[in-house]
């Protein structure tokens, strides 16, 4: 036996129960329809002319109904006499090639046979300018040599910084249209200005390129479009941060104050830029947003396949696996950690031979006196925590929390050979 495993040999894992989290599942069921409605308008459909070339932005993860929005979109303007393209529009994403970007956009779904779109992808941007920071603004070159630009994204929080705009559509104008290059520029001076610098550079932008509008979705806790709206260029910088107050109030979340060990079963990119939502765990990459449970240790057992080896977010965690490091494309890692300059949740967890280990090495050093009433809750991922697990020590909060229901009975949790979860 070695020495880590002498250290946790007596260390107690808890019993757990299932419990269901309730969240408000108010969805839109005829999205064509309500987005038709709102590209109807006569401030959007005036902006179109026959023969215009327009850029579409398109590119972030995870957006739901992603491809069906893009195409209803490409075809309004097909039908208003308009050639619309597809410009991927993700920062420094897809290892921050042109290729990388196009593969990104496929495995979203979006295809020029899936949308009915040519897609033009190139990392080469323009130079716009500069704020009277010193920041320069770029944008995609094939974006500034259309005759109009529309951008497409999800309104939310962001996971590290707080604003009256935050991720949306100004942010997808300034960093996603502004390739490697405009996210490297926006994220120069860090995070604890970014709620300036977004907007300040989407602004620019706005004056300096033919944007038309921006089609903006919120989502409920499922995931699902919940509202969508279409800004024009005018609107977006005064409707955009009521929007992004509704996408908090639809936010899904953990309904405890404190625990003592959240243990997730993968991160990745797919889940959320930084591997796991912030907003859910509690634990922030900077030291500018807040909000969620105090978690006192976090372990994350594996990576998802999409994340493609990048695993930023590991070092957000105490704990990891060597599963979940034998996984890890470092290059693409660190690529990301190098462009946003936030480089903690780059760095590799203390990391154990398995997940029955790392649950209790997190158990052990969590700061109770007894092991046996630790409060721990385990999640698939941070999008899907409508169903949790709960120790013991927890089931009398959730016996009086009107959002919650326990449904099953306390069990041992089920370890393989190898000491990893069934």
């Amino acid at each position: 036996m070695g020495i880590i495993q002498d250290l946790l040999k007596d260390i107690p894992i808890p019993k757990m129960a299932k419990v269901k989290q309730h969240f408000d599942n108010t969805k839109i069921e005829n999205l064509e329809q309500a987005l038709k409605e709102k590209l109807e308008r006569d401030v959007i459909k005036q902006k179109v002319k026959p023969g215009m070339e327009i850029a579409i932005a398109v590119g972030s993860r995870g957006i739901d109904r992603l491809v069906e929005i893009t195409a209803i979109t490409v075809q309004f303007l097909k039908d208003l006499g308009a050639v619309p393209f597809i410009v991927p529009s993700m920062g420094s994403h897809g290892g921050a090639t042109a290729e990388g970007q196009r593969e990104v956009l496929a495995h979203l779904g979006v295809t020029e046979e899936s949308v009915k779109a040519e897609i033009r992808s190139s990392m080469e941007v323009i130079k716009l300018g500069e704020l009277p920071n010193g920041l320069p603004v770029y944008i995609d070159k094939y974006a500034s040599q259309a005759d109009g630009i529309i951008v497409i994204n999800r309104i939310k929080p962001h996971t590290a910084f707080r604003g009256p705009v935050e991720s949306g559509i100004m942010k997808m104008i300034s960093i996603g249209l502004g390739k490697q290059k405009g996210a490297e520029a926006t994220h120069q001076l860090g995070f604890k200005y970014m709620a300036e610098n977004v907007p300040a550079m989407a602004k620019m932008m706005m004056e300096k390129t033919p944007i038309l509008f921006g089609v903006a979705t919120l989502e409920n806790a499922f995931d699902k479009v919940a509202e969508i709206e279409v800004l024009a260029a005018e609107e977006i910088e005064e409707k955009e941060p009521g929007l992004q107050a509704l996408a908090k109030q639809l936010l899904p979340k953990l309904f405890f104050d404190q625990l003592d060990v959240l243990v997730i079963d993968e991160i990745g990119k797919n889940i959320s830029g930084d591997g796991m939502d912030p907003n859910i765990t509690g634990r922030y990459p900077t030291p500018y947003a807040k909000g969620g449970p105090d978690v006192n240790k976090m372990i994350v057992l594996d990576l998802t396949p999409q994340s493609e080896g990048n695993a930023n977010g590991v070092g957000t965690a105490d704990f990891t696996t060597q599963r979940l490091v034998d996984k890890m494309d470092r290059e693409v890692t660190y690529a990301n950690g190098l462009t946003s300059t936030v480089c903690a949740p780059t760095k590799i967890a203390t990391t154990l031979a398995n997940d029955r280990d790392a649950i209790k090495a997190a158990i052990k050093t969590c700061n109770i006196l007894d092991f046996t009433k630790v409060k721990m809750v385990r999640i698939k991922n941070t999008l899907d925590i409508a169903e949790i697990e709960v120790s013991e020590s927890l089931l009398d909060h959730i016996a009086k929390h009107p959002e919650l229901e326990q449904v099953s009975d306390l069990y041992d949790l089920s370890f393989d050979e190898n000491g990893n979860l069934f």
